[in-house]
């Protein structure tokens, strides 16, 4: 007897080390309650507690990831409404990041602002993933970012490899019913051009494939190079954004454009500072083309 409830031990101990292993994502979470006017600020500290505990312990793909692994994200939410005791309205501001081969850099994958997140929540209420279904706005919301996050990823690694992860995207915001999306505003198309629904539509659109495989390039055979060839990388890195430029003039103003102006810009600025001349020009070029609200720090290569 004593034999076997060591085994159970061993085996639970086992598994506790296996499901530590699994789990994709590293998220730091904040919840911002400066807003807040009667609704106790200790249910959001219930809330930063369990949204970190969804995102960190839930296995989103079949993939084993070692602890040095998981993806390292960063979360806030700013409660901006009280719409009633237990619903609110806040801003989501999300990034994730991506180590870089042979350096101690960082690179940031995504960087975005999400306005349009409406949620009911009452404190000690769990959170519940499903790729198949849809239990509440909050966990919907979470997931569908954790997804865009991981199609990031492996979109860096392999050629069109998160194209599983933004798939998955896809069902939770067809899985959102009619009614919780007129309820909860992000999902629909109407919902303006920077909606969820326009996050995913062009992540799987045939018209953003080329920029995809432009962000390989970037990452894979430009950032991860740059440790032994900086101008070799530098190379590829401006051909990836030429590639870029070239996706913005078939889509215009399209939500990943955007996206990658809001993430990469100062990154693409910083790498170009130690370009040649006609390397700086030309990133000059296209990204005043591509971001021409910047154009300003762009010019800044040249300094």
């Amino acid at each position: 007897m004593k034999g076997t409830r060591l085994l159970a031990t061993a085996f639970v101990a086992f598994l506790f080390c296996f499901s530590a292993q699994a789990q994709e994502l590293n998220f730091s979470v904040k919840i911002n309650t400066q807003r807040l006017q009667t609704v106790d600020p200790r249910v959001f500290e219930t809330l930063e507690k369990t949204i970190q505990d969804f995102l960190n312990n839930t296995k989103f793909t079949d993939h084993i990831y070692e602890p040095g692994e998981r993806i390292n994200c960063n979360l806030q939410l700013t409660i901006q409404q009280e719409l009633s005791p237990t619903r609110f309205k806040a801003d989501l501001a999300i990034q994730s990041s991506r180590p870089i081969f042979g350096s101690n850099y960082q690179t940031t994958m995504l960087n975005h602002q999400d306005r349009d997140v409406t949620f009911d929540y009452e404190q000690f209420q769990p959170l519940i993933f499903s790729r198949n279904a849809y239990n509440d706005n909050l966990s919907a919301v979470l997931s569908f970012y954790a997804y865009i996050i991981l199609g990031l990823d492996y979109d860096s690694f392999s050629s069109l490899g998160g194209d599983p992860y933004f798939k998955i995207a896809q069902d939770i915001l067809n899985n959102v019913p009619q009614g919780a999306a007129v309820a909860n505003p992000g999902w629909r198309t109407l919902d303006g051009n920077r909606s969820r629904y326009w996050i995913i539509e062009n992540m799987l659109s045939p018209r953003v494939r080329a920029m995809r495989q432009a962000m390989y390039d970037y990452h894979l055979h430009g950032l991860d190079v740059m440790y032994k060839e900086p101008a070799a990388g530098r190379a590829i890195i401006l051909q990836a954004l030429d590639e870029i430029g070239q996706v913005n003039q078939v889509y215009p103003n399209s939500m990943v454009v955007q996206m990658f102006n809001q993430t990469k810009g100062t990154e693409v600025t910083e790498i170009f500072k130690g370009g040649s001349f006609q390397e700086k020009d030309r990133v000059i070029g296209i990204m005043t083309r591509i971001d021409p609200s910047n154009a300003a720090r762009y010019r800044t290569v040249r300094s």
